[in-house]
């Protein structure tokens, strides 16, 4: 059996992060004053997803793009606006909030924020384990950062960023993994750490046994040229060779077990201080050893290799955790430890700050008396300054602390810590990003950006400076997180002037420097999965399937529900609409007259209307209706025009005065009310033209497609109130051959226009005949065609000049550039030309964004790939003194790829032509909208008509994502503000014409549309109880633990300041609504009570006709200290329905009915149910139990297993045993007598974290994930002879995911066959956030994909230079060769999908097979479940 993993969503959040300047737009000019400017680059690490964001200053209020923000404005009484330098900061009512006063500092603007926008996002072949930012001989010239990345397998990659590729480029990689030091390791119990020089000069990975790995950089070419007298070296490289310093034989014999290491700045070499422990100690040998932690700091001289030692700093206490080096007029470093913060400067002076009583018990070095009342604790926390003498302290719950250091010079006399100033994210990282910005990383949680600034604030007269207050915090602001904070510095005194000008004689009043703390920004994410089921989600009148996912941590726990489509609900239906051919919903206003000239009142033009006119239209009956719509009651529509034909486009004309109605026939000009002002045959002559299949209207522009390939161009005359043909010479002869074309207009002024022109051009950027300059204003028009062969022109308007050649188009290249061709001859061929399947169907160029939308390029073929290109400006030019080709214009934009999607189409023959195949017609299309979900979002996106309806989004932190739609067909889609709002849509599809709107809180800015329901509290395991269709989950809380001896007394009780009691796991169950996510009834377990395993099974009862019912079995650990053993229960719940409270709103209530309660000698650690009986497990003993009477749990057989067992599967009567040392076992279940038979083991060690069935037709085979996170594909095979007639398990296939699962869901994947049993498909959640698919894969696919995969590991560019099949190979010594052939690796063969079409055919020439069969395989594996 053979299986394709394929992950559906990437790792979320954020554990390594590093800021630095690595894209050119962070150090070159912006283009235009219309784009937001960037001028930083974060890049932030996970797992093994590396994503790359810009941050840029943005508006608070955007008004180009917020509508809502707009109307509120124009609802405003006049005199009650802000004036300049005020901002609206909410909607709860406090008003205008000055910040016109505080200027955070030259840089930026009051009135801008920062804000995150996605640049890339790659998934590498290595887990990364730390990032830093160098510089090499290069930046001289471009002024841009390096990026440095650590693997987990030892290695470092040097990477840049390239311009002519728009992506990042691997400079060199270096790889430590054959080192002495890592020879006999371990993996999983070591991981290296990187860090650089603050000037550059190296980089150091720590490595195991007490050595570092040192990479020095060349910064200065006279660097390089004394090198090479020596070495014979690359000229060309930005290192020198690389070397392994190991500490106690190069630097001090007593440098052991390195606990962390960091480079200082402000030394002439590069200068480490490493923390260490000499001798190693835990709490319960404190009496024997304490204090075993030391500071070392030494210098690397590079060039001789010699290390002296500047200081040593022995006795610090034993639980030292991390190092944070201080800037260079204070130096030092600041330790951090779980109970106190140190400082140590670099004469071995030592200051302690103790922030709980327990500092004092367990080191003896002297420390500062302890604050009154103050209990922290500083395990799992995170360090970052804010500035040379304040840092924050964040804790592991979120609680930010500001810690002062009070010095004299670079002597520091004390540390001082405030109380918690707010809650933020629970940290993984915390940087510094320059320019009073803060970077808080989370990985189980939202990532934030904080703005700190310092403001002088005077202190109240007679106020004392200790009574004052650490903090206060604003309650004026919009933090989602964090309120606004004040952290109060040092006093100083002023003398205040008088109004006279003469000091005053009272007393001089006193200021403190106070910080200013703000939210900016954040990055949404949700953590590690713990559980996972489906659901039910009503939308509508219909169910559809919902992944409910247990995430995240601490207050930033919840519910994560993923849906496979878009999800939308129909608002009505509106089949008097009608539209199967096509629906048109847009703007339009009466002009008004005078002396003859018709004009309008002049508007602000980023007001965008409310829609006023429908226009739909049918096939059916023949020739076709179309009607124009209007809105007539609150919900109802009027239809006072009904023409005879089909409507091919139509849209607002003459600045929204009249509409542009295009017919397959003939071009109209209609008034707002639907009558016809004038009418253009389509007519060569006397004779007909063949009928118009596709056209776009740009007013004042409109272009017509016609069937036999021919096109046509009307241009509007506003005076006239009349369309008039455009003369089409400059592109070529009339009867040229083009497969689409579409307008863009650049609202933004994002083009840039080169010419060599010599003649005065009023505005490069503007159309500049007077119709065109009525209508367009400011804004640049251009049209894009493609002709036959496959090449992609933008003509400039109106004077039709080309100023854009691309003969990459049907190839779906990677990266579109202008060719500087001519305008291409596309001449009609005799006999007429066949259609091919590159030929392109359908062209687009508009804006996708969300606050900053850009210019996209989407693109369908004929054989059903999607692909959108993002517009991007290049510097790239030819010599404008010879222009090639006779070019005199040149548009300096490139497109790069940034999605790609393919469809299997449903294909019709192509010499059809009779009424029934014109109605049978599937409309691909693409339709682009904008939509506000939200009153304080705007989207731009695109829609996909046709078999594959789908969305095309973009989000400013989750770049373009493709989406499907959910419905089988959809012919025609249209964004509707008719009914005043601005988030519906009018759809027709299978189900007919219909006003939809999104769902509300849909987040999509991943692979899945997602919502988000925060709880405050994290959640281990949730089931879905069927029968209620309610969701049962098992919070995990934190209670205060207690120890009790046998005779129920205390054991020990706090007894000093800053002593409190430890914390322990605790659980309650809850029952929950998933609508309106509403906790219905709940069950509170013990306090050191805590669940382990949630599962609603079938037991036999006799309170039903059939004889069983769905109860809920759950299975808890009972901790009651060291000298306890360790207990266990199992319960039974019942959901019951009960009269709902006739206050509350719903109609139906349920409560949890406990029915059993059975305790256990050990841990209940896995649960299941196997034909009417329970299956539970303690320690190592599986049991079988019979519900008897509803009231008592009695087993009927049990069996000795491994040694603790970890999960349990049923199938039928065959249970699947993980173990946490002993693997997987495989046990049949017998009632008669009642036994358990064993069938299989596997004989490896190791620990299963979870088993699973996994089948597909006659087939059976067993998965399993490990702690080390490798999936093994397991089989059942007694003919087998290794097997030894069924005894042993065999292993089939082995692949390497490099994390833990803790959840899977087995559900069904049924084929177009559609056979009796249903494939299985496996899901699994993961630490890290991701979500992935095991899929059965049949044997010719396998082969055919597996053939492609060696291609694809071997033949493209992969990021970082690492090896995709390295990466997936699991180290087992029973086997002369990997097992890694039995399944299939989907992040790599995925990038077969982006590859350009001459890249795919040569991969698959290869490989003896064609581009198109392995599309078909892709296809048909691609749905998530």
């Amino acid at each position: 059996m053979h299986a394709l993993r394929h992950e559906l969503l990437p790792p979320s959040g954020v554990e390594f992060a590093i800021a630095l300047r690595l894209t050119p737009s962070t150090v070159s000019k912006p283009a235009s004053n219309h784009d937001p400017s960037s001028f930083l680059n974060v890049v932030t690490g996970r797992s093994n997803i590396l994503r790359i964001y810009e941050v840029r200053h943005q508006s608070l209020l955007t008004p180009n793009h917020v509508d809502s923000e707009r109307e509120r404005h124009a609802q405003i009484r006049k005199g009650t606006e802000p004036v300049e330098g005020e901002v609206e900061m909410d909607h709860g009512g406090e008003g205008w909030v000055n910040l016109g006063s505080v200027k955070a500092d030259g840089w930026q603007d009051t009135a801008t924020v920062p804000r995150f926008y996605l640049v890339k996002e790659h998934a590498v072949y290595g887990t990364i384990t730390g990032m830093e930012k160098v510089r090499t001989i290069s930046s001289n010239e471009d002024q841009l950062d390096r990026l440095l990345v650590s693997f987990k397998d030892a290695k470092i990659a040097l990477l840049e960023w390239s311009e002519s590729v728009h992506d990042l480029m691997t400079v060199s990689i270096h790889t430590y993994e054959r080192a002495p030091q890592l020879v006999a390791l371990d993996s999983a119990l070591f991981q290296p750490t990187l860090r650089a020089d603050p000037l550059s000069r190296c980089a150091a990975l720590s490595l195991p046994k007490d050595s570092i790995a040192i990479l020095p950089f060349y910064q200065t070419q006279a660097e390089l040229d004394l090198v090479e007298q020596d070495l014979n070296v690359a000229r060309d490289l930005p290192y020198s060779p690389s070397f392994i310093l190991d500490f106690v034989a190069d630097v001090d014999p007593d440098l052991r077990n390195v606990v962390d290491f960091v480079f200082l700045p402000g030394y002439n070499n590069p200068t480490v201080a490493v923390l260490c422990q000499a001798e190693k100690t835990w709490v319960g040998r404190l009496k024997e050893y304490r204090d075993t932690a030391r500071l070392y700091i030494f210098t690397l001289d590079l060039l001789n290799h010699t290390y002296p030692v500047i200081t040593t700093v022995e006795g610090l206490p034993y639980d030292c955790t991390s190092l944070q080096p201080c800037a260079t007029p204070l130096g030092g470093v600041v330790i951090a430890t779980n109970n106190a913060l140190i400082h140590v400067d670099q004469a071995a002076r030592r200051v302690a700050l103790p922030v709980n009583g327990w500092a004092a018990r367990v080191s003896d070095m002297p420390m500062l008396p302890l604050e009154k009342d103050l209990d922290l604790t500083l395990e799992g926390s995170r360090l970052v300054f804010v500035d040379e003498k304040n840092l924050f302290a964040i804790r592991k719950d979120g609680m930010i602390h500001s810690v002062e250091i009070a010095s004299d010079g670079r002597t520091v006399s004390k540390l001082t810590i405030s109380p918690a100033l707010a809650q933020t994210t629970i940290p993984s990282i915390a940087c510094q990003l320059g320019n009073g910005l803060l970077f808080v990383g989370s990985a189980v949680g939202p990532s934030v950006l904080l703005k700190t600034h310092r403001v002088d604030e005077e202190l109240p007269w007679g106020t004392v400076e200790s009574a004052t207050p650490a903090a206060v915090v604003d309650t004026h602001t919009t933090m989602d997180i964090d309120d606004e904070d004040d952290l109060y510095g040092e006093s100083k005194a002023v003398a205040r002037a008088a109004q006279n000008g003469a000091v005053s004689g009272g007393p001089t009043p006193r200021t403190r420097s106070v910080i200013h703390v703000s939210l900016c920004d954040s990055l949404p994410a949700y953590g590690a999965i713990s559980d996972l089921t489906f659901s039910l989600s009503k939308v509508g009148e219909r169910h559809i399937p919902e992944l409910v996912a247990a995430t995240g941590s601490g207050h930033l726990g919840g519910f994560t529900l993923f849906q496979r489509d878009l999800p939308v609900r129909v608002k009505r239906k509106l089949h008097i609409l009608g539209g199967a051919r096509g629906i048109w919903s847009f703007p339009v206003r009466q002009s008004h007259r005078v002396n003859g000239t018709s004009y309008e009142k002049v508007a602000n033009p980023f007001v965008s209307e409310r829609d006023t006119v429908i226009i739909s239209t049918d096939a059916n009956p023949s020739p076709g209706v179309s009607r124009v719509a209007t809105r007539a009651a609150k919900t109802e529509l009027a239809i006072p025009t009904r023409v005879p034909g089909t409507t091919v486009g139509a849209g607002p004309f003459f600045q929204r005065t009249a509409i542009l109605h295009a017919m397959t026939n003939a071009i109209r000009v209609l008034e707002p009310d639907g009558t016809e002002r004038q009418i253009i045959k389509d007519m060569d002559g006397n004779m007909p033209r063949a009928k118009i299949k596709a056209c776009s209207i740009c007013d004042p522009f409109v272009f017509i497609l016609r069937e036999d390939e021919t096109i046509g161009l009307f241009i509007g005359e506003p005076e006239r109130g009349k369309v008039r043909r455009k003369d089409m010479s400059p592109m070529g002869e009339k009867a040229f051959r083009y497969l689409a074309g579409c307008f863009f207009t650049d609202s933004n002024g994002i083009l840039e226009l080169a010419t060599t022109d010599t003649a005065p051009d009023y505005d490069r950027n503007a159309t500049t005949t007077l119709q065109a300059a009525v209508s367009a204003g400011s804004h640049s028009q251009w049209l894009a065609l493609v002709r036959p062969q496959g090449i992609m022109e933008i003509w400039s308007l109106p004077k039709l000049s080309l100023v854009f050649s691309c003969n990459a188009i049907s190839g779906l290249e990677p990266i579109l550039t202008d060719s500087y061709e001519g305008p291409a001859l596309s001449l009609p061929q005799d006999p007429p030309r066949k259609p091919q399947d590159l030929d392109i169907d359908q062209i687009l160029l508009t804006c996708l964004g969300e606050t900053a939308p850009a210019p996209h390029l989407f693109v369908f073929n004929r054989f059903g790939s999607l692909v959108v290109y993002e517009m991007l400006p290049t510097p790239a030019l030819p010599d404008m003194s010879s222009p090639p080709n006779g070019r005199t214009s040149f548009l300096k934009v490139k497109f790069s790829k940034v999605a790609t999607r393919h469809f299997e189409l449903s294909r019709q023959e192509e010499t059809e032509k009779t009424v029934l195949a014109e109605q049978k017609r599937i409309s691909r299309i693409f339709v682009p909208f904008v939509t506000s979900p939200n009153p304080s979002q705007t989207l731009f996106g695109v829609f996909f008509t046709g078999d594959r309806p789908s969305w095309i989004i973009g989000t400013d932190k989750g770049g373009v994502n493709i989406f499907p739609s959910g419905h089988g067909v959809v012919h025609a889609f249209t964004a509707c503000s008719l009914w005043d709002s601005k988030s519906e849509f009018l759809v027709y599809s299978d189900e007919g014409p219909s006003l939809l709107e999104w769902l509300p809180d849909i987040t999509l800015d991943a692979r899945l549309p997602k919502r988000t329901v925060p709880r405050s509290r994290a959640y281990s395991n949730v089931v879905f109880e069927p029968n209620s269709l309610l969701i049962v989950a098992a919070s995990s809380l934190q209670a205060r633990f207690t120890s009790y001896d046998e005779d129920n007394n205390i054991i020990w009780e706090p007894d000093g300041v800053g002593i409190s009691l430890p914390c322990c796991d605790c659980s309650t169950l809850e029952l929950i609504s998933p609508d309106g996510w509403v906790t219905m009834d709940g069950y509170e377990f013990a306090p050191n009570e805590y669940v382990n395993a949630l599962e609603c099974v079938t037991l036999e009862t006799l309170s039903t006709e059939t004889g069983t019912k769905e109860f809920l079995a759950v299975g808890t650990s009972i901790d009651r200290g060291e000298d306890l053993a360790v207990k266990g229960a199992t319960y039974i719940f019942e959901v019951v329905e009960v009269v709902p409270d006739p206050s509350s709103s719903y109609q139906r209530w349920h409560r949890l009915k406990l029915r059993v309660r059975d305790d256990a000698k050990g841990p209940v650690t896995a649960l299941c149910g196997i034909d009417g009986y329970l299956v539970s497990s303690m320690g190592q003993k599986v049991f079988i139990r019979a519900f008897d009477l509803d009231e008592r749990l009695v087993g009927v057989a049990f069996l000795d297993v491994g040694v603790y067992v970890t999960s349990l599967r049923s199938l039928k009567n065959l249970l699947l045993v993980g173990d946490a040392v002993k693997s997987v076992w495989l046990v049949a279940f017998q009632e008669d007598p009642y036994k358990l038979v064993i069938l299989g083991k596997d004989m490896r060690r190791a620990c299963t974290i979870n088993a699973d069935f996994f089948f597909t037709n006659n087939e059976l085979a067993m998965t399993t994930h490990d702690e080390e996170g490798v999936l093994r594909l397991l089989s059942y095979d007694p003919t087998d002879p290794d097997s030894k007639d069924g005894q042993h398990l065999m292993c089939r296939a082995e692949f390497h995911v490099h994390k833990e699962s803790r959840c899977s869901l087995v559900v069904a994947r049924r084929t177009k066959e559609e056979p009796e049993i249903p494939q299985s498909r496996l899901i699994n959640g993961f630490t890290d956030g991701s979500l992935s698919v095991l899929i059965p894969v049949d044997e010719t696919i396998l082969k055919r994909l597996y053939l492609l995969q060696g291609q694809l590991s071997r033949n493209i560019q992969h990021v970082a230079g690492l090896n995709p099949r390295a990466y997936r190979i699991v180290r087992n010594d029973t086997v002369s060769k990997p097992l890694s052939r039995g399944i299939l690796d989907g992040q790599l063969l995925q990038a077969f999908e982006g590859l350009g079409t001459s890249r795919q055919n040569e991969m698959t020439r290869q490989i003896g097979t064609e581009r198109t069969t392995v599309l078909h395989d892709w296809i048909s594996l691609g749905v998530p479940w």
